[in-house]
């Protein structure tokens, strides 16, 4: 893979969830930084909004389903939407599960950042554990969000 495409992936992969948002018919508001950890906002109604943080990783990763370092407050209104190419899958996930679910470093220059290992296989204990937030029913985990 040549720089400029390695350089601009995670961009492209942000704009790929946000058309994906759209389609599905969410109303999206893209944000101009990413100083808050927040890539875009849904708006589900007059009174509800989510923050989305988007996270990819290539086909080409060698850890292609490993998202590491990541820091974050869990709160209600935060969601995860994670991308990967290798199996062309979305996992929609809440923050306070991505918590749950993912490994927070003890030690070391990444101590107290969080790590999530999504399934390999599409089948298993694992894989069971993760399908409420695959692709579609991901998707509509959105909708079901209370303030």
């Amino acid at each position: 893979m040549s720089y400029r495409n390695t350089a601009s992936f995670g961009k492209r992969q942000e704009y790929s969830v946000v058309a994906e948002l759209l389609k599905r018919g969410f109303d999206v508001y893209m944000t101009l930084v990413d100083d808050q950890g927040i890539d875009c906002v849904v708006r589900l109604d007059n009174k509800r909004y989510l923050d989305i943080q988007i996270k990819a990783r290539s086909k080409d990763a060698k850890q292609w389903n490993v998202f590491a370092a990541m820091t974050f407050k869990p709160r209600k209104n935060l969601y995860f939407i994670f991308y990967t190419e290798k199996n062309n899958t979305f996992w929609t996930i809440p923050s306070s599960r991505v918590k749950a679910l993912g490994f927070t470093n003890k030690s070391g220059k990444n101590e107290g950042k969080v790590r999530l290992d999504l399934p390999k296989p599409e089948f298993g204990d694992k894989a069971d554990k993760f399908e409420l937030f695959k692709n579609d029913n991901g998707f509509k985990l959105l909708n079901k969000f209370e303030k």
